[in-house]
């Protein structure tokens, strides 16, 4: 049905891996920026996030709705400011897999709190914070992906050869996805939990 080696799609999913990355605080120009440059910038840095070459990181109508639905704190003076694009590329991270609701309960106690602070806790201190994490978890991640990778190429070992290409590679999305779903879940429960005891605590 279709050619599938272990060994070619594990190389590739380590490479892909490999190739992600974030933008850096030190990258971030240190002048605030028009609509036009924070796209431009953005859509430059998180290249190697799109699947597609020809889609966009953020468009002016999604950062524009981000500001009119108080996600974005508003630009000062049609500018966009090092603190805003940190909490933008926070967005572009969780409109993959979580509602538009779910990110505002998450992000408005951020901005209301650490946006534009002068205390040490500031959205820069927490963004690297946040990140640098996130790159200690990548080995895990790909430790993780081996083995998965191993158990659906060992699946479905009873059926006719012509069939067990596809039924690994079958195998290996759903195993994916089935942690995806299982970590979509737990996220949610997390966010229903602090709302709610935000609402007691109100």
């Amino acid at each position: 049905m279709m050619n599938y080696d272990k060994n070619d799609l594990m190389k590739s999913l380590m490479e892909s891996l490999s190739h992600l990355d974030y933008i850096k605080t030190a990258d971030i120009p240190g002048i605030d920026l028009y609509m036009d440059q924070v796209t431009t910038f953005m859509d430059e840095h998180l290249s190697d996030s799109k699947r597609y070459h020809q889609d966009k990181v953020l468009t002016k109508t999604m950062i524009n709705n981000y500001a009119k639905n108080h996600l974005l704190p508003p630009p000062v003076k049609k500018k966009y400011s090092r603190e805003h694009l940190l909490v933008l590329i926070f967005i572009y991270y969780f409109k993959g897999f979580l509602s538009f609701a779910d990110i505002q309960t998450i992000l408005n106690p951020l901005t209301e709190h650490f946006f534009q602070s002068d205390t040490e806790f500031n959205m820069e201190r927490i963004y690297n914070e946040i990140f640098q994490m996130g790159k200690e978890e990548l080995d895990l991640i790909k430790d993780d992906t081996k083995r998965m990778c191993e158990t659906a190429s060992a699946a479905f070992a009873d059926a006719p050869k012509e069939d067990q290409e596809f039924l690994h590679f079958f195998s290996m999305v759903c195993l994916l996805s089935f942690d995806v779903y299982m970590k979509k879940q737990m996220i949610e429960k997390l966010i229903d939990e602090y709302q709610k005891k935000k609402e007691e605590n109100n």
